[in-house]
């Protein structure tokens, strides 16, 4: 397995497992919508993220939740690339963009980004030949149907079978556009084109994923699933968060994309203390 990553010249390092710290620079995501939209507290944010233990930011000018608008090309470059350059100089851990632009995916990566996270999995027109050009890692994420359909009677024979060979096509075409399998993430796509029922599947058998013998990204945290679980809203979900990143981590999970980076970063602690036995 993939032991670091080299995220545009700063290391991603997958010995143990890692946190991705969520910056949603948006109005309109589903947890943290304007939050940080404007410039000094999405940079105040990472920061603090960083100093929590996040090994990586993942920064989003696109809200992916279910039913969300898209936006034009010049608005999500406006609201990521200035956050990007300044949190270039303000911190040291790799930058991620979340994007399914190609577009944005250059651009981010010249202003320091090291790390394309697709919730679309490179599907976009363009695409996976930008992404093979610009030589950064790539996150595969798994969903059905888009932002506005994704969550109309998803159906699926066997969601992990399902899953699984769809990430596997996606990982297949990275290596005939010139990525190299070494570069790649996989995603399930918790929350995205899923039932409560799917989910709680795909969780059971996570471990299924790491037979690819590539870096395995969970994002849970604060999703629908737990509020359909714990009747709670977004806000108040992160004990349901940490027992799902825990059973995640049991299973052999690389990186979680948290919201909470501190109870994220202490969940792996714990974990690997119980594993490792130290």
């Amino acid at each position: 397995m993939i032991k670091q990553l080299d995220c545009n010249g700063r290391i991603l390092n997958l010995r143990t497992p890692q946190v991705m710290g969520i910056l949603n620079v948006t109005p309109d995501s589903f947890s943290d919508g304007g939050q940080y939209h404007f410039l000094d507290a999405a940079i105040r944010h990472a920061l603090q993220m960083q100093t929590e233990g996040a090994a990586i930011i993942d920064i989003g000018g696109e809200s992916t939740r279910p039913g969300a608008v898209p936006v034009s090309l010049n608005e999500e470059l406006d609201r990521v690339i200035p956050v990007i350059e300044k949190l270039k100089q303000a911190v040291h851990v790799p930058l991620s963009i979340d994007t399914i632009k190609p577009e944005v995916m250059r651009e981010a990566v010249a202003a320091g980004a090291g790390l394309i996270n697709d919730v679309n999995a490179l599907q976009a027109e363009g695409a996976l030949v930008t992404a093979a050009s610009l030589g950064v890692p790539v996150c595969l994420m798994h969903r059905q149907g888009t932002a506005q359909t994704m969550q109309t009677e998803p159906v699926y024979e066997d969601v992990t079978e399902d899953v699984l060979g769809f990430l596997r096509g996606r990982v297949a075409a990275c290596e005939h556009a010139g990525i190299a399998r070494e570069q790649v993430i996989l995603d399930p796509g918790f929350g995205f084109g899923k039932t409560l029922a799917h989910n709680m599947q795909l969780m059971r058998e996570l471990s299924a994923f790491l037979d690819e013998d590539l870096p395995v990204l969970v994002g849970v945290s604060r999703k629908s699933m737990l509020g359909a679980i714990l009747d709670a809203e977004p806000g108040q979900r992160l004990a349901g968060t940490i027992t799902l990143q825990a059973l995640a981590l049991m299973q052999g999970a690389h990186i979680l994309r948290s919201h909470d980076v501190k109870a994220a970063v202490d969940c792996v602690k714990t974990v690997m203390a119980v594993k490792t036995g130290m």
